[in-house]
């Protein structure tokens, strides 16, 4: 079963019509469904000379026709993560038009992607250079754009099902995580439509869904430690054959609550965007190591690592954010190297915080530090205010805040926006004009 199809073939025709691809609750799609739910989007799609299409869909069954009508056409698709029309605009010089489950303001095409009883048609082939384009936080304040080759997306297809693909056999896989980040896809999408296993539609937001699901089949769960801590072991458990986690770190606790309930021990993947999977690890005691992926290797390079693996499209490889100890049966990580953080397991980069933080009114400068609040990992904010937004905050300094998180919301994901906030004349810096992040961090101590 480890034999993987690549995306070109997904819609072939040597492949039975009712090959079942998706499920939500009683409804199916099957693969004469998604050949014409394809080809119907295809067909919009060569009405329109634009190229680079953002991919803005939850939903992974509409993900999926929308990612194949796309590269069929000749198109890229961009997957900035998430569908804020602030974002949106900012890149409009970049993009379009923008491809939705839900309508999306946006001033250029926004094509609503639907499924229904439609008929196929011959598709162009898949350009064997075809890229996708997403977005991850970077350290520069910027979000960092990342161009995947589509052939490299196979390969990682095909290096995990090498590992994995035994224990998926005769699975449906289930999942708490977005396809618009490339853990989902990889393991939301990529690896099914790979290996031929059936995939659910929607994405499980509460572990009540994940009890829910039908007993009559064996699941494979894609999830990652903020769900994952949450279940609630009142409830009963669906027949697990495997369980994925990735995005951040596992607490060790969390992994045999986990495990106690679900009926099996977690596989966690190490990796990012840039690098794709690195490395994995199954632990059944707290001592276990990272395992390396075949082929991949990690090279000493100054006081970090840099990692040289089959998918990285740059021959000389990638330098990793994170610090890592070598043991004899393989590695741990130690912590990170840069500005970016992992909170509820999505990067967040401090920079850009930042960023967005000098552009509200009123703030002269910004800075953003890492806190502990009440056992859960947030950021603090640190600004400077010109005289009438010290007046104001002076005045109404809960309100003040209040203006300045729905602001926010405009362009940061909600764990991403302070939750505690300290005004100060100036940001500390030491002799060579470097911010003292430690001062930062004590303006916090009495934080409640």
């Amino acid at each position: 079963m480890s034999r993987t199809l690549p995306l070109s073939q997904w819609l072939s025709t040597d492949r039975p019509d009712d090959t079942l691809v998706a499920w939500q609750g009683a409804r199916q799609w099957t693969l004469k469904n998604l050949r014409g739910d394809v080809a119907r989007l295809q067909a919009q799609l060569q009405a329109h000379p634009g190229m680079r299409w953002a991919l803005c869909a939850e939903n992974s069954y509409l993900f999926l026709v929308a990612l194949l009508a796309l590269l069929h056409s000749g198109k890229t698709p961009v997957i900035p993560g998430h569908q804020r029309p602030a974002w949106l605009e900012e890149q409009r010089d970049r993009l379009d038009g923008v491809i939705s489950e839900t309508p999306v303001a946006f001033s250029k095409t926004v094509i609503t992607v639907e499924c229904g009883e439609n008929p196929a048609h011959p598709l162009p082939p898949v350009d064997p250079n075809a890229t996708i384009e997403l977005y991850t936080s970077g350290s520069t304040g910027e979000p960092q754009r990342v161009v995947k080759p589509v052939a490299l997306l196979d390969a990682e297809a095909s290096l995990v099902a090498g590992r994995f693909a035994a224990r998926l056999d005769g699975c449906r896989v289930v999942s708490s995580v977005t396809p618009q980040h490339l853990y989902g896809l990889t393991f939301r999408l990529f690896m099914p439509m790979a290996l031929g296993l059936p995939l659910h539609a929607a994405m499980l937001q509460f572990p009540e869904q994940l009890a829910a699901l039908d007993g009559a089949h064996t699941y494979a769960f894609i999830s990652s430690p903020a769900f994952l801590k949450r279940l609630d072991p009142a409830l009963t458990p669906p027949p697990l054959a495997f369980l994925l986690s990735a995005g951040g770190a596992f607490a060790w606790p969390d992994v045999k609550r986990t495990a106690a309930w679900c009926n099996v021990w977690a596989d966690e993947i190490y990796g990012s965007t840039e690098t794709g999977v690195i490395a994995w690890r199954q632990r059944t005691d707290n001592s276990t190591a990272w395992q390396l992926f075949p082929d991949v290797i990690l090279r000493a390079e100054g006081d970090g690592w840099r990692v040289l693996s089959p998918l990285i499209a740059d021959s000389e490889g990638l330098p990793l954010d994170d610090r890592l100890e070598f043991v004899s049966d393989g590695f741990r990580i130690t912590g990170r190297r840069d500005r970016v953080v992992k909170i509820e397991e999505k990067r967040v980069s401090l920079s850009d915080v930042e960023q967005r933080l000098r552009a509200l009114e009123g703030v002269r400068d910004a800075a953003v530090v890492p806190l502990l609040h009440r056992s859960r990992q947030t950021t603090g904010a640190v600004l400077v205010l010109d005289e009438a937004a010290l007046a104001q905050w002076r005045q109404h300094p809960g309100e003040t805040e209040r203006q300045w998180r729905q602001t926010l919301r405009r362009w940061l994901e909600p764990v991403a926006i302070p939750r505690c906030w300290r005004v100060v004349d100036a940001i500390p810096v030491n002799s060579l004009n470097k911010r003292v992040y430690d001062k930062l961090q004590e303006l916090f101590n009495d934080a409640p």
